[in-house]
């Protein structure tokens, strides 16, 4: 009976210590900061699309911006056809302008913006934190914009 014990806490321990180890190789190559994601393209390219842009203001210091970003990189998966996906850090001189005039005053800030309407679609955290509300926005956005291609196409014509 102690030799089952024995057999079972070594298990355990051996266990313990196999996934310590491969929490620590995965914290050691997982990004430490935002900017390393490198996720979509530039903003100014986006604005000479057609498509719309999911744009993330954010900052390296920032802890929620880190936590965000693999949310991010799985939109910028699951929606590379329909939207531009855009990284501003904010800290960044060139970005200033653009983040005065957007009023970014936390971080992460997450909009759409589409050229094409001059539109600007603020998501609230709320939205954002949870993958499943976001893709529901990010679809209505797309449902309606169609309803604008379809009605814009119609006043063409």
């Amino acid at each position: 009976m102690k030799k089952k014990i024995f057999i079972t806490l070594a298990v355990l321990v051996l266990l313990a210590c196999t996934s310590a180890v491969c929490f620590a190789v995965a914290m050691m190559n997982s990004p430490k900061h935002p900017s390393e994601y490198k996720i979509g393209i530039k903003y100014e390219q986006a604005l000479q699309s057609n498509k719309p842009m999911l744009a993330v203001f954010y900052v390296d210091w920032c802890g929620y911006c880190l936590r965000f970003m693999p949310k991010f990189n799985i939109l910028s998966k699951l929606y590379k056809d329909k939207f531009n996906f855009v990284m501003v850090d904010v800290e960044d001189k060139e970005n200033t302008s653009l983040a005065n005039d957007l009023g970014i005053a936390g971080f992460p800030t997450v909009y759409i913006l589409d050229p094409k309407y001059d539109n600007r679609v603020l998501l609230p955290n709320s939205i954002y934190q949870n993958l499943g509300k976001f893709r529901v926005e990010l679809d209505r956005y797309l449902r309606i914009r169609g309803l604008l291609d379809k009605a814009s196409g119609e006043i063409e014509k």
